[in-house]
């Protein structure tokens, strides 16, 4: 009986222990959060708030604040309903970092401030230059606020000042194996590449943010899309150097609307099959969306030689003003100034551009499809594209259709694309279709 109340008194004091060093690291946490975060109102009251000013960040905009990011996002990570806080008026160098789940529940990370990325090139280590901020394994996340990630990548486009360290460039933001992540709200500008890339992720929403890059920045796509399924991207503007959003292989169910396009190569499937590689696309849908000075606009492109199937594509009610090649399907992609010619070709079925309307500066439609394995049920309906320039203009092409077939349904502007795809298929074609349908 003695030691068992010897026992008993050891476990009392063991909790009081407990208990006070809790209270201690919470009332340390909180008093903190209101000391850096004076004036943001109700969001320091819980103690699953983690600003990121508590965790020592310096907020001037120069000193490396990225294993304070990595701390606030590791705390958040191993609570439920965890908030990484990046305070307004206050700027945040961060080094590439990876914040990585899973998590114990939702974790939002709310960025009202600045996230700037190292402007110099040298800055960077060579054995990370594929990504800036990288989340991996995380589930259940939300990204939003008011304010900006800017990757700061104008020496990136100089190829004099990037040349000796790699071909490769980083990406902003990228999501790898992730799943239900919304981004929202935000600002990403002048990523040195893509700007928000998904990949292996599914159950994406993407609404009301602002993608901006200067138009002659090299490949810096605004979303790009790869292995991923069920997203919905809707309600943001995108205005870069490449494509506004850009669709690769592996990719399902993938819902585009009401987005504002410009600069930029238009809204992109592929390219794809490159290096005789499997691609695999199905069941896009992209409406209600305006297009404008663009190099494209509705675009597949596929290279040469490459396996796969592209299937259930939908383009419809896109206005376009002033872009260069409104339509495109194009199965002889190259990206160089000479490209091997190649047997083989992802094949393109069940492809709808349908209330397409507007001005273009070149060509209005481009149907390159290949030689071996020609497009098929392609619809055109409501095709109303009229030139920006002068009729008769130096740079205006006539409308390319090659090998492609389907049917056109009017009003149809100009009044040549009612000639444009050729009428029925022969049994050869639906069996290379059946093939490719198989491999996917």
């Amino acid at each position: 009986m003695k030691h068992l109340c010897v026992f008993i008194s050891h476990l009392l004091v063991i909790f009081s222990l407990c208990t006070m060093i809790t209270f201690v690291e919470g009332r340390k946490f909180h008093s903190n959060c209101k000391k850096h975060h004076k004036g943001y109102g109700d969001s320091c009251t819980s103690t699953t708030n983690y600003n990121i000013m508590s965790f020592g960040a310096k907020a001037n905009g120069i000193s490396d604040d990225s294993k304070k990011l990595v701390a606030a996002w590791k705390a958040a990570c191993k609570v439920r309903g965890g908030v990484v806080l990046i305070p307004s008026g206050h700027k945040f160098m961060i080094k590439p970092v990876t914040l990585q789940g899973p998590c114990m529940g939702h974790v939002t990370l709310q960025i009202d401030g600045t996230l700037l990325a190292p402007s110099k090139i040298g800055s960077w280590s060579k054995s990370n230059l594929y990504q800036w901020v990288n989340f991996k394994w995380a589930n259940n996340l939300t990204i939003q606020g008011s304010g900006t990630v800017d990757g700061q990548g104008y020496n990136w486009w100089n190829p004099i000042k990037s040349k000796h360290i790699s071909d490769i460039k980083p990406t902003a933001m990228r999501f790898y194996a992730s799943e239900d992540v919304t981004v929202r709200d935000i600002t990403i500008k002048d990523s040195p590449q893509v700007h928000l890339k998904f990949d292996n992720s599914r159950g994406i929403i993407v609404n009301n943010i602002n993608i901006l890059a200067p138009g002659n920045s090299p490949n810096t796509d605004g979303i790009h899309l790869q292995n991923s399924r069920d997203v919905e991207i809707m309600h943001s503007n995108i205005g870069t150097g490449d494509d506004c959003v850009s669709i690769q292989t592996g990719c399902s169910n993938v819902h585009i609307h009401h987005i504002t396009c410009g600069p930029g190569h238009g809204i992109s499937l592929g390219g794809l099959g490159k290096d005789k590689s499997i691609a695999c696309v199905s069941d896009i849908l992209v409406e209600n969306s305006n297009i404008q000075n663009t190099l494209y606009g509705a675009r597949i492109k596929t290279w040469q030689g490459g396996i796969g199937l592209v299937k259930n594509v939908t383009f419809s009610n896109i206005q376009v003003e002033n872009v260069n090649f409104p339509i495109v399907i194009n199965q002889y992609y190259c990206d160089k100034s000479l490209c091997q010619n190649q047997t083989g070709s992802v094949a393109i079925k069940g492809v709808k551009f349908d209330r397409i309307i507007g001005t273009y500066s070149t060509q209005p439609i481009h149907l390159a499809c290949s030689n071996d394995i020609p497009c098929t049920d392609i619809d055109l309906s409501d095709i109303q594209l009229k030139p920006s320039g002068p009729l008769g203009g130096s740079q205006l092409q006539h409308d390319l259709c090659w090998n492609s077939y389907g049917n056109t349904k009017g009003p149809l502007v100009p009044s040549s694309i009612n000639y444009c795809l050729k009428k029925g298929r022969d049994g050869s074609v639906n069996q290379i279709t059946s093939s490719s349908n198989e491999l996917c």
